[in-house]
């Protein structure tokens, strides 16, 4: 069940649909008194307050062709700002926790608020955070980078050094397994935030991690890489040498800026379509060796066991996935009319090739527009447009990735995995939308089948 405890409802903001502002400009009396005095402002003759006659009634009717308030005085200097900040009306767009989820501050996540993002860039302030021992502070000019281990010539880059190779620049998600762990045996939170908050989608720019291996002589014998962070937690993943040596990159700036403290300043690990924890943040060792951490005494935080007495050993790939963003939990449907669906899909095995949007909870499907860039390990944009008579609705988003991989439905994951598992639910999940007669009209929760 639902918990009511939970401050989720951020459900009377505007929705993002472009027709549904246009459909409650039509509907409200207001709008339309402006509509017409703006078709009229453009006449000759046109007197304001003659076109305001009639319309007493209602509230801030105003001239849409009057000298704005704004226009009496001047603004901000251009240099009150010197790092630029969001409006004052988009504040309540925040990253956010859940106190009950983790027990301190120091092991801890915040979620992106992805019902209030917009294309496939999440912005460096919005994007999601996960620390496992704290936020170091790393001073850039003191900070290495090691490789040793199986390699002909063990090196120290400084971070000079390592912004003389050659760069590249790619835009890939990231997405922590965990992401919609609390769903597993059933409804948790009412939240797009909440329920798939632990990802983000960045531009990510920095070396290749193949070039500065083949830089060190990487002994045919190596199979693996173990990266190892400078917090407190000295986070270690093991990574296969092929993943190590294709798109992987030694990441120092996002979105054309810095990595951010809490990104993995100065420098992380990039490993596209993979686990979060395998992006490892304040990046400052690469051992390379013919076996991984599970061989050795370390133990392995991210084997899971099944519901059939099987064990995933190592994990790698973030499954194909989407999510409806609107309509969505964090919404309310104001009326019979026209609207859009709008989300996310993403795959960590390459490119979505289409998404699918069903109302009736799996009965019939119809095609999604993607509508933005489709890249590679990266977020895609989808939309469908349609028309709400009011009744109620299961509103679920499936994608398939190029390699025809299709998201399962959540009963079709659970009699493979069972409930036992925390990472990798991809499984499609449901919107409810109350019928507009109904004592809930509008209402929109989290379900599941």
């Amino acid at each position: 069940m639902t918990d009511q405890n939970i401050e989720h409802k951020v459900a009377q903001q505007t929705p993002e649909s472009a027709t549904q502002t246009r459909r409650a400009f039509l509907k409200g009396g207001v709008a339309v008194a402006g509509g017409v005095m703006f078709s009229q402002a453009a006449s000759a003759g046109y007197d304001p307050k003659a076109a305001v006659a009639g319309y007493e009634g209602q509230k801030e009717i105003t001239d849409p062709l009057a000298r704005p308030v704004e226009r009496n005085k001047l603004g901000y200097g251009v240099r009150t700002y010197p790092y630029g900040m969001p409006s004052k009306y988009e504040d309540h767009v925040q990253r956010r926790t859940l106190d009950w989820l983790t027990p301190d501050t120091y092991a801890s996540i915040t979620m992106s608020p992805l019902h209030q993002l917009h294309g496939i860039i999440t912005p460096n302030g919005l994007h999601f955070e996960r620390y496992h021992g704290g936020m170091p502070e790393i001073d850039p000019k003191e900070h290495k980078l090691v490789i040793h281990g199986l390699v002909e010539r063990p090196l120290v880059f400084t971070m000079e050094d390592l912004k003389k190779f050659p760069a590249v620049s790619r835009i890939h998600f990231i997405e922590c397994p965990a992401n919609g762990a609390m769903e597993w045996k059933g409804v948790q939170v009412d939240s797009v935030q909440w329920t798939h908050g632990m990802m983000s989608c960045s531009e990510w720019t920095g070396v290749k991690l193949s070039t500065l291996l083949k830089e060190a002589g990487v002994d045919p014998k190596a199979s693996w890489v173990i990266p190892e962070g400078s917090d407190a937690s000295a986070m270690s993943r093991s990574i296969p040498m092929e993943i190590a040596m294709d798109d992987t990159i030694v990441a120092w700036a996002q979105n054309g800026e810095a990595l951010r403290n809490e990104q993995g300043y100065p420098i992380r690990l990039v490993p596209p379509g993979c686990e979060g924890n395998m992006w490892v943040k304040h990046l400052r060792r690469l051992y390379v060796t013919n076996e991984p951490l599970q061989h050795r005494e370390e133990t392995s935080k991210y084997s899971e066991l099944y519901g059939d007495g099987s064990a995933v050993r190592f994990s790698w790939v973030n499954e194909c996935n989407s999510v409806i963003t609107y309509p969505s939990p964090d919404f309310k449907m104001d009326g019979p009319g026209r609207y859009v669906v709008k989300g996310i899909a993403y795959s960590g095995r390459g490119k979505i090739k289409n998404v699918d949007i069903t109302m009736d909870g799996g009965r019939t499907y119809h095609e999604a527009t993607l509508t933005s860039h489709v890249l590679d390990k990266a977020w895609t944009r989808f939309e469908y447009e349609f028309d709400w008579d009011g009744s109620e609705l299961f509103l679920q988003s499936r994608a398939t990735d190029e390699t025809g991989y299709t998201q399962p439905q959540a009963p079709q994951l659970r009699e493979k995995r069972g409930t036992n598992p925390v990472y990798h639910r991809n499984a499609m999940v449901t919107w409810r939308v109350h019928a507009w007669n109904s004592d809930r009209a509008g209402v929109i929760d989290n379900v599941q089948f």
